[in-house]
């Protein structure tokens, strides 16, 4: 199994490559979330000595355009196995829940200027879509030849 902190640590040294320096990585952490990072704490993820955070990964991926870290993520879900347990009628009200919540969510947002209201109407999208592809996978599998349904 490849160690996905290496690969991390790798594709972040890139993008810090891309920024030409520290001081710039530094600024763009504080410019994004506020200040506290510092010349020194970027030496010390680059070298291995701390670990980079979802934050860190953000804000330089968002600032550069390049999304080598979440393509990385992006592709080991893409070849995750389907559950093997489960029915196509519980997908279906998996779905109705989701999409329900995912709906009240996104209401919420429109009204609100807080980002953690947007926050939280992203992260029920996304559990929306998880259900969704899942009741699609189930779908494509019952198709395949030699399958029970």
């Amino acid at each position: 199994m490849a160690d996905f902190r290496k690969i991390v640590r790798a594709n972040m040294k890139s993008l810090v490559d891309w920024f030409g320096c520290y001081d710039a990585v530094a600024e763009t952490f504080n410019a994004r979330w506020g200040g506290g990072a510092s010349k020194g704490t970027v030496s010390k993820k680059v070298s291995g000595n701390l670990d980079w955070t979802v934050a860190d990964v953000i804000a330089l991926e968002d600032a550069s355009g390049r999304y080598p870290v979440t393509r990385m993520l992006a592709r080991r879900l893409e070849r995750s196995p389907a559950l093997a347990g489960g029915s196509l009628l519980q997908d279906g009200c998996s779905i109705a829940k989701e999409s329900g919540e995912a709906i009240s969510a996104i209401l919420a947002a429109d009204q609100s200027t807080c980002a953690d209201e947007k926050a939280q109407a992203i992260s029920e999208v996304d559990e929306a879509l998880f259900a969704l592809r899942q009741a699609r996978s189930r779908l494509e599998a019952s198709m395949s030849p030699g399958a029970s349904r």
